[in-house]
């Protein structure tokens, strides 16, 4: 029996036999060794006799939503059902274990793709696809900021720059492509149209159909990297939208658990690296560690990897403009964003920077060969 079920009972053996809520109230404080004050006490002792009527529909009701009675802390009835609050068992049940079960259970709806096969080549290639905080949802008007965004735009942005991407890599052997998802690919991450940290946005379309945008379009980004090579999806954490971004590619991660050409690191580390033939790449958001810092994070998180190649390079994102700068070791390049400005750039005169979706083409043993730019 629950706590609240027992304090009840026993207050309704006190009332029958003729007692007060107050006379209840002063012997509970001493037999129940209640830290509440004496009138808290007498008014909740009130509340809870005035509700006991409806105490056993509470337990069935309880009961045949499949939650027992004896782990209900306290209830109120609300006209045609019970809101009931629930205590916590001492066993917690981790999230890790919720989303294993979920996605277990996923698994059996997940689409089958027919099998892509490739050509051996000669003198292969990676190609890094990396459309950089695409914003979807991130609203812009021609008549204040000089240029026009919306969700729309976004996607199309992303559809064309990916392709033209792809266009401009021909003559290279692309034997794997490092797609590298997240970074603000979201402007929001609640529906009071805010950040993930709160701070105010002006929003094209509703939370939850730019989240379904989104999805629909590393869907068939995916699908098309797919035609071309084996593709490893890369996911940054970022600061517009760090809970609805993770739940994004957490989404696509279980879409494509069956494909055996896509490997994934969805997990919610700043810091992703990825080894391809005497290459370390790593890729960040940009919104936390410095810059400078960067190299000595990579030695020390990837140090293995470290060790085995020559050629390191870390892609930043959250800048919307191009910086790169050669460090000891390893070159750290910023990308471009093919957002649109809105209100508050424009005020604040953080524009006129090319809008772009940028990547970049690896050789295995020469590194960084070629950086493809589809300018809009």
């Amino acid at each position: 029996m629950s706590k609240y079920s027992e304090h009840l009972k026993k207050i309704l053996d006190l009332r029958s036999k003729g007692m007060t809520n107050a006379e209840i109230a002063s012997q509970l404080r001493g037999d129940l060794d209640f830290e509440v004050s004496y009138d808290t006490l007498r008014k909740q002792i009130s509340r809870m006799v005035k509700g006991a009527g409806d105490h056993t529909s509470m337990v069935a009701f309880a009961e045949a939503n499949g939650v027992p009675s004896d782990n209900v802390s306290s209830y109120w009835y609300k006209g045609d059902h019970f809101s009931l609050h629930v205590k916590n068992n001492s066993d917690e049940i981790d999230w890790m274990d919720i989303r294993d079960s979920i996605l277990e259970s996923m698994k059996g709806y997940v689409p089958k793709y027919p099998g892509f096969s490739y050509s051996q080549v000669n003198d292969g290639h990676c190609l890094v696809v990396d459309p950089a905080d695409i914003h979807i949802g991130k609203l812009s008007m021609a008549f204040e900021t000089g240029e026009s965004y919306d969700s729309s735009m976004a996607v199309k942005r992303v559809i064309d720059g990916v392709e033209g991407i792809i266009n401009k890599s021909y003559g290279f052997n692309i034997e794997q492509i490092v797609f590298v998802a997240g970074n603000d690919v979201l402007h929001i991450d609640s529906p009071r149209r805010t950040t993930t940290s709160g701070t105010p946005q002006d929003t094209d379309g509703m939370w939850f159909s730019n989240f379904l945008l989104a999805k629909q379009l590393y869907i068939d980004v995916i699908e098309t990297l797919l035609g071309i090579a084996p593709v490893h999806f890369m996911f940054n954490p970022s600061n517009h939208d760090y809970t609805h971004g993770f739940f994004l590619c957490d989404i696509i991660a279980t879409w494509f658990s069956e494909e055996p050409n896509m490997t994934f690191d969805t997990n919610l580390s700043h810091r992703k690296y990825y080894k391809y033939g005497n290459n370390l790449i790593g890729t960040t958001h940009g919104d936390g560690a410095k810059m400078t810092d960067l190299p000595i994070l990579m030695a020390t998180e990837a140090a293995l990897y470290w060790a085995q190649t020559e050629h390191r390079y870390v892609y930043t994102h959250h800048v919307h403009h191009k910086t790169s700068k050669d460090f000891p070791g390893v070159t750290v390049e910023s990308l471009r964003s093919p957002s649109g400005t809105d209100s508050w750039h424009h005020r604040n005169g953080y524009q006129h920077a090319p809008k772009a979706v940028e990547g970049f083409i690896h050789h295995p043993k020469h590194g960084q060969v070629a950086r493809i730019t589809h300018l809009f």
